[in-house]
C-alpha cells in the first residue's frame, strides 16, 4: 500500500533548488514572451541559471526548461516548440541535435516497489545529430545514440544505439517496437519480427507501412537547422 503522507513529508529538494526554482518562475516572462528570432537572449536567461549552451543553440521561447542548470546542449543543438525538458536529472543533448515540437524529454520518476514512492532522478543522454521527433517520448535513464532518431510519437524507453531509429506505435493488439538501422548513405532497412506482422490485422497493418514509409522519407530529408526536421516530424 502507497503511503501518501510520508511521500509528502519527505524533501524531495534542497533549500538551494527551491530558491532556484522560485527565481526561475519569476525569470519566465522574459523566457517565454521573448521574440521568437532572440535565441541568443534565451542562451543567455537559461546560462545566467547554470545551464551549459554552446554556440548558435536555438530554444524556442514555449519550450519548457524545468531546471536551466540541469541543461547541458551542444553546439547548434535545438530545442522545438512546446518541447518539454523534464530535467528534474542532468539531461544533455549533443552537438547538433534536435529535439522537435512537444517532444518530452522525462529525466524523473518514482521508485514503485516503495511505499512512500520515492522521487528518483536518472540522467538523459541525447548523442550528437540525434533528433527526436515531433511528440516523441523519451523516458528516465534513457541514452540515444549518436545519430538516432526516435520517431514522431515514439516512446523511448531504453538505449537506442547509435544511427538506430526508434518507431513506436500503439495497436488493438499490443505495443510493439520497429527498429530500423539507417546506413552511412541514409537508407533505411527495417527489422519487422514476423510472429507481431501475422498477428495484426490488415489495416493495422498497412497503416504501419505508411507510418514507416513517411518516417524513412523524413530520416533521409535534408538538414537545416531545425525548421526542416520539425516540419518532416
Amino acid at each position: 500500500m502507497l503511503d501518501i503522507q510520508q511521500n509528502r513529508r519527505t524533501r524531495k529538494y534542497s533549500f538551494g533548488e527551491m530558491t532556484r526554482r522560485v527565481l526561475w518562475a519569476l525569470a519566465q516572462p522574459l523566457f517565454r514572451f521573448s521574440p521568437r528570432p532572440c535565441f541568443g537572449w534565451r542562451r543567455f536567461l537559461l546560462r545566467c541559471f547554470g545551464a551549459k549552451i554552446g554556440r548558435n543553440v536555438h530554444v524556442y521561447p514555449s519550450a519548457t526548461i524545468y531546471f536551466p542548470w540541469n541543461l547541458e546542449a551542444g553546439d547548434e543543438s535545438a530545442i522545438g516548440e512546446y518541447a518539454f525538458i523534464y530535467n528534474l536529472g542532468r539531461v544533455t543533448i549533443g552537438a547538433r541535435a534536435t529535439i522537435s515540437h512537444r517532444a518530452h524529454l522525462c529525466a524523473g520518476t518514482h521508485d514503485h516497489t516503495k511505499p512512500d514512492f520515492p522521487l528518483l532522478r536518472p540522467p538523459i543522454m541525447i548523442g550528437p545529430e540525434a533528433w527526436i521527433c515531433a511528440e516523441a517520448f523519451v523516458g528516465p535513464g534513457v541514452t540515444i545514440g549518436e545519430g538516432a532518431i526516435v520517431g514522431a510519437g515514439a516512446v523511448a524507453m531504453e538505449e537506442a544505439m547509435k544511427t538506430t531509429t526508434l518507431d513506436t506505435k500503439v495497436d488493438d493488439f499490443l505495443a510493439q517496437k520497429r527498429i530500423a538501422v539507417a546506413g552511412k548513405t541514409g537508407s533505411v532497412s527495417a527489422l519487422l519480427d514476423q510472429r507481431i506482422r501475422q498477428k495484426r490485422d490488415p489495416l493495422v497493418s498497412e497503416q504501419h507501412e505508411m507510418l514507416g514509409r513517411q518516417s524513412r522519407a523524413a530520416a533521409v530529408g535534408g538538414d537545416d537547422g531545425v525548421a526542416p526536421r520539425l516540419a518532416a516530424a
